[in-house]
């Protein structure tokens, strides 16, 4: 019999291995998470500036400008400057970016190919469906600050 404590044992290795499978896929185009987020943004949302970079991908004004350093050292993107702000520079993607851009999101279909495509639909709703509520009530409640005597899982 399982108990929630086996379900959030198997939530982290599903996790573990979902990061895993995600970075794996990402170094292969030669980007860390925090790069693609930067990608992710500008092929979703288009040009913008470093600032509004900042808040689309949820990191600070610093961090985001080495982002942009590394990704136009190696040819994803370009700063140009703000056609009416002289303070501003707008940040878009190089070709080279779009194409990064067009392979990551073939390889996000093919990933969902691969990993749902045989699963009975009753079982893909199923999993739906808890997943959708698991990512609520993770974003509702923090993690608890306590330790459980005996158990031997990451948070414990």
């Amino acid at each position: 019999m399982h108990d929630e404590r086996d379900a959030l044992d198997h939530l982290f290795a599903l996790s573990a291995a979902t990061s895993e499978f995600m970075e794996r896929g990402l170094a292969q185009r030669g980007l860390s998470r925090a790069r693609a987020s930067v990608l992710w943004a500008l092929h979703r949302q288009g040009p913008m500036t470093q600032r509004e970079l900042s808040d689309a991908v949820g990191v600070t004004p610093r961090n985001i400008t080495g982002l942009v350093d590394a990704l136009e050292a190696c040819g994803h993107a370009v700063r140009n400057p703000h056609p009416s702000d002289r303070r501003a520079t707008i940040v878009s993607l190089t070709d080279k970016g779009n194409e990064t851009m067009d392979g990551v999101q073939n390889g996000y279909r093919e990933s969902a190919s691969r990993l749902f495509s045989d699963m009975p639909e009753e079982d893909l709703a199923a999993f739906l469906s808890v997943a959708d509520r698991l990512i609520g009530r993770v974003r509702e409640h923090p993690p608890a600050r306590h330790s459980t005597p005996g158990r031997t899982s990451p948070l414990s």
